[in-house]
C-alpha cells in the first residue's frame, strides 16, 4: 500500500482508467503506457483504493496478446458482473498491421471472463465484436456495458462510414441477453457534430440520467449530457465539461450515492510549459454533486483533502486588503512552498473587479510565477503562467500576445469565494467554490514563494491556510 498524491505506476504513465466498485474497494484499472519505441503492446495494469488517498498496485491484470495478436494492444473497455457472478471484461482489441475496409488499424471488442473474482481473465477471441456496415472498421472502441432491465446494453465510440470527415462521430449502441451475442441497434446519440466521442459512460443519478464522453474536435476535454431517459433527448448544461483541456478521459464510478470522474493529467512534450500535450500521464479523481436542474459540480474528494493535516506558514499577511481599483497589487510570501501542498484562499471580492488571484511557485518579487486567476467579468477562472514563452530578449520575444493557458467557465458573483489548490511536483489543481475544477502541469518553479493578487479592483483576503502531509 502506497501513499501518492496522484498515482502513477512505476516505469510509466496512465492512460484511460476503467474504474469499477466492489465492496467499497474501487478498482481502477487502467492502460499501462511505458512509452517504449518501438512499441510493445498496450496492457491493463490494475490499482485498488478505498479512499483515493491510499493506493496498492496490483501490476499487470489484462496483458498485450503479443505481435500477432487481434489484441497486441488492450485499450479501453468496462467490467461487469452477470447474475451467476462472472466477471466479464469488455475492451477494444487493436494491432498495427490488420488492417480493415477503410485501410486503417482494426479495431474490434474483445470479451474475457473471470470466476475467480476481479482477476484471472480468460481471453474469448470467438466472441470478438467487429464494426457493423455503416460503421468505419477503424473506429470501433471503448466498449460500456451496462444492465438496462432484462437485457445489456453496450455502448461504442464509433463513426459513420460517410458523412463530412469532421462530424462523423457517434455513440453506437448493441444489445445482449447473455453478453455473448450482440445486436446492433440504433445510436445511443447520433449528434454529428464530433470526430469521435472516447469512452463513453452512462449512469443514472435521482431523475437524470448522464451520458459522459471525451471529445477532440473543437476541444480536448470530457464532456456530459443530461436526459429524462435513456432515450433522450441528451441535453447540455451550461457548462458540459469536467475540466480542462489536460484532464482527460474520464469514466466514472459510484459508492455510497457518492459519484467519482477518474481520469488522468497529461503530461507535455519535454516535461516543459511550452511541450505539446501527450497522450497519458497521471491518475486523478473528481468527485461530482449533483444539482436541481441535473447539472454537476466538480470537486476533489473530502478523503483526499483532509489527507493534508500538517500547517505549514505562508508568510503572506491575513487577513488583508487588497484595493487595485486602478493597478495591479500583490501580496508575495516569505517563505517557501513545499513540493506537495493543499493551499485554501477565501477572498471577498468587490462588485466590478477584474481580476483576483494566486500565485504559485513565484519569485520573491512575484515577477514570474504560474497563476489561478478569478475573472469575475468574463465569469471565468484561467491557469496562466508568466514569462509564457520568451524567445529573445527584446520585448516582443516574451510572447505576450500568446494566451493563457487555460481556461474554465465560472460564476463569480461579488462576495465571498474559496479557492482550494494542490500541488505536487509539476501538477496543480485548482477547485473554486467546490464546483469548477481547472488541472494543469506547472513545470517551470521559477521560484518556492506564494502570492496573491487583485487588478482593476479589490477584494479582501479573509484567510489563507497552507497544508502538507505528514
Amino acid at each position: 500500500m502506497t501513499d501518492t498524491v496522484f498515482f502513477r505506476p512505476d516505469g510509466g504513465w496512465v492512460g484511460d482508467v476503467i474504474p469499477f466498485q466492489r465492496d467499497g474497494v474501487f478498482h481502477l484499472w487502467y492502460l499501462f503506457d511505458d512509452r517504449e519505441v518501438p512499441k510493445t503492446g498496450m496492457p491493463w495494469h490494475l490499482v485498488t483504493t478505498t479512499d483515493f488517498v491510499h493506493f496498492e498496485d496490483r501490476g499487470l491484470a489484462v496483458p498485450s496478446g503479443g505481435p500477432d495478436a487481434e489484441d497486441f494492444n488492450v485499450y479501453t473497455g468496462s467490467v461487469v458482473i452477470d447474475d451467476d457472478g462472472v466477471a466479464h471484461l469488455f475492451s477494444t482489441a487493436q494491432n498495427p498491421t490488420r488492417r480493415g475496409a477503410d485501410g486503417r488499424p482494426l479495431q474490434l471488442v474483445a470479451h474475457a471472463v473471470s470466476t475467480t473474482g476481479l482477476e484471472g481473465w480468460i481471453k474469448h477471441p470467438e466472441l470478438t465484436v467487429g464494426a457493423p456496415e455503416g460503421y468505419e472498421t477503424g473506429d470501433w472502441r471503448d466498449p460500456f456495458v451496462f444492465r438496462d432491465g432484462d437485457r445489456w446494453r453496450m455502448l461504442v465510440a464509433a463513426r459513420h462510414s460517410d458523412g463530412p470527415e469532421r462530424r462523423r462521430g457517434t455513440i453506437a449502441q448493441l444489445t445482449s441477453t447473455d453478453l455473448d451475442s450482440w445486436l446492433p441497434i440504433e445510436p445511443l446519440w447520433d449528434p454529428r457534430r464530433y470526430i469521435a466521442h472516447e469512452c463513453p459512460d452512462v449512469f443514472r443519478w435521482g431523475e437524470w440520467w448522464y451520458l459522459v464522453y471525451s471529445e477532440f474536435s473543437d476541444a480536448f476535454c470530457t464532456r456530459y449530457r443530461i436526459a429524462r431517459s435513456l432515450d433522450g433527448p441528451w441535453l447540455a448544461p451550461d457548462d458540459d465539461t469536467v475540466d480542462a483541456r489536460s484532464f482527460y478521459a474520464a469514466k466514472t464510478v459510484e459508492r455510497d450515492g457518492r459519484r467519482f470522474f477518474v481520469g488522468w493529467i497529461a503530461t507535455r512534450e519535454g516535461h516543459a510549459d511550452g511541450g505539446a500535450w501527450q497522450w497519458a500521464g497521471t491518475m486523478s479523481t473528481l468527485e461530482a454533486t449533483q444539482r436541481a436542474d441535473g447539472s454537476l459540480a466538480f470537486h476533489l474528494p473530502d478523503e483526499f483533502l483532509g489527507s493534508f493535516t500538517v500547517p505549514v506558514a505562508s508568510g503572506v499577511p491575513v487577513p488583508a486588503r487588497l484595493d487595485g481599483t486602478d493597478r495591479f497589487v500583490q501580496s508575495i510570501g516569505d517563505l517557501d512552498l513545499p513540493d506537495t501542498c493543499l493551499l485554501t484562499a477565501e477572498f471577498d471580492i468587490a462588485d466590478g473587479t477584474e481580476e483576483v488571484g494566486i500565485l504559485l511557485r513565484a519569485t520573491a518579487d512575484g515577477e514570474e510565477a504560474g497563476a489561478i486567476r478569478l475573472e469575475p467579468r468574463r465569469h471565468r477562472v484561467v491557469f496562466d503562467r508568466w514569462p509564457r514563452t520568451r524567445t529573445g530578449d527584446e520585448q516582443w520575444q516574451i510572447s505576450g500576445d500568446v494566451p493563457f493557458v487555460l481556461e474554465r467557465p465560472c460564476p463569480l458573483p461579488a462576495g465571498r469565494h474559496r479557492v482550494e489548490v494542490v500541488v505536487s511536483g509539476d501538477i496543480l489543481v485548482a477547485v473554486v467554490d467546490r464546483r469548477v475544477a481547472l488541472s494543469t502541469r506547472l513545470y517551470r518553479r521559477a521560484g518556492e514563494r506564494v502570492g496573491v493578487f487583485v487588478n482593476g479592483g479589490a477584494a479582501d483576503l479573509v484567510s489563507l491556510e497552507i497544508r502538507t502531509r505528514p
